[in-house]
């Protein structure tokens, strides 16, 4: 029992140490927000693994005409019936077989360079040098990935933040309502009716500002955990930009075309291309002799002989030098069917990068008829809120003067308040789609 309570108490300080290593985010940007991600996020930190793998590989291609050197030691122990040599009175060596304990030592020393190896080699060297560049190209994909993800959260944020403020402007002019028909009432002027009605817009106005708080909560709470933080309390942004043009879309065939040239997406599939190519040339050295040199050198001590370990390792020694040539001649159709599978690879790697352009292309047309929508809406929207502020005024002049109910009033509260809601929401899908388009053009998201 006492050990699981340490346990629990020794993961709580492990937590609470961890939550309180972490630095509040405070007024951060846009910007701020996408950089922070990149540099915590896990996907982005797994991708930069992979580049440092490749370079790895590159390493080893790369030194891979170098001559090896392997080294060996060993020793070995013998019972039972040998050969041994002893010396007679005289002096004279001669070999006898007896049950008997022999123990030896072997050192050695070998080399080996490869010369030829069917153009393998400068093949491999070319295809670690193109993964390595698609690996490069995979982890722009993953950090422009997360660049996407935390400029519509942070929008989204905005949204809501301005959302909430308009539902508590919405609350304090029901308050300044309400506070007035209750005067009225007072002196015989408004009826119990209008003041139970007043009351009731106050409260369910409350209620949207409470809504609007959550959804703002929640927001906050989805751009936080894309950004690593713990808790959504540690981050707070920048409020939100008042100044607001529509600026001309730039056509979709021509964002296209600079897209081709700069996304991360496009390079990879390029690269894996042209790996493919080098995957066919390291099958063909299959069909090529091999030609390595080699040299070795051991040396060695056995008890049998009766000199010492010194002389014996000196004396024992042997050296050799050798030029192999290996040449394939029949492997059961192993290399012919090595070209072929990678053929189809390269086949796979083409089709993929056609793909991939589609796909890229489908993508500009979808964010440029979209952004195209969400400017249409924010023209239709901002024509609604002049209207309806309008209609809102005239409304409030006729309450105040007695010739409008207050289920008039209300009514042209509640469509006012639509009105402004309907346009901050076209508003940011305005700036979240063009700044898709922006992304495509290779703008920084900011």
């Amino acid at each position: 029992m006492k050990i699981k309570i340490a346990i629990i108490c020794l993961a709580g300080a492990i937590t609470c140490s961890a939550q309180e290593s972490e630095v509040p985010l405070h007024n951060y940007s846009l910007r701020q927000c996408i950089d922070y991600a990149i540099e915590h996020n896990i996907a982005v930190r797994q991708s930069a693994n992979a580049v440092e793998q490749s370079a790895v590989e590159i390493s080893t291609a790369k030194w891979a005409r170098l001559p090896n050197l392997n080294g060996s030691a060993g020793e070995n122990w013998q019972w039972g019936r040998s050969q041994v040599t002893e010396k007679d009175p005289d002096g004279k060596e001669f070999q006898v077989y007896k049950n008997a304990y022999n123990f030896g030592t072997n050192l050695s020393l070998s080399s080996n360079v490869p010369l030829f190896t069917g153009f393998e080699i400068p093949n491999q060297y070319a295809l670690a040098k193109l993964n390595f560049k698609a690996a490069v190209a995979d982890l722009e994909k993953a950090k422009e990935d997360i660049a996407i993800q935390v400029a519509s959260s942070y929008l989204q944020v905005l949204l809501t933040q301005e959302l909430r403020q308009i539902a508590i402007n919405q609350t304090e002019l029901s308050k300044e309502q309400a506070n007035r028909i209750i005067r009225l009432s007072e002196v015989g002027k408004a009826s119990p009716a209008e003041v139970a009605e007043a009351k009731a817009r106050v409260a369910q106005d409350q209620l949207s500002v409470t809504q609007a708080s959550n959804n703002y909560q929640i927001a906050l709470l989805d751009l936080s955990q894309l950004l690593e933080l713990s808790s959504p309390q540690l981050l707070s942004i920048q409020d939100a930009d008042t100044t607001f043009i529509l600026n001309p879309l730039t056509p979709p065939d021509e964002i296209y075309q600079y897209a081709l040239s700069s996304k991360p997406e496009i390079q990879a599939a390029q690269y894996r291309l042209l790996g493919s190519e080098k995957n066919i040339r390291i099958a063909q050295s299959g069909f090529y002799p091999q030609l390595s040199f080699g040299g070795s050198w051991g040396t060695g001590f056995s008890s049998n002989i009766l000199e010492h370990f010194g002389k014996q390792m000196r004396e024992r020694q042997s050296k050799s030098v050798s030029l192999n040539l290996s040449i394939p001649l029949f492997n059961r159709f192993t290399t012919r069917n090595r070209v072929r599978t990678a053929r189809l690879k390269q086949i796979d790697q083409s089709l993929q990068l056609d793909n991939t352009k589609k796909v890229l292309y489908k993508e500009i047309q979808q964010a440029w008829y979209n952004a195209l929508a969400a400017e249409s809406k924010y023209n239709s929207s901002e024509a609604a809120v002049k209207a309806n502020e309008e209609s809102f005024r005239l409304m409030s002049e006729k309450f105040n003067n007695g010739k409008a109910t207050f289920v008039e009033y209300n009514e042209a509260k509640l469509n006012l308040t639509k009105a402004l809601s309907d346009k901050l929401q076209a508003k940011y899908d305005y700036l979240f789609r063009t700044k898709i388009l922006d992304f495509y053009k290779g703008q920084i998201i900011e």
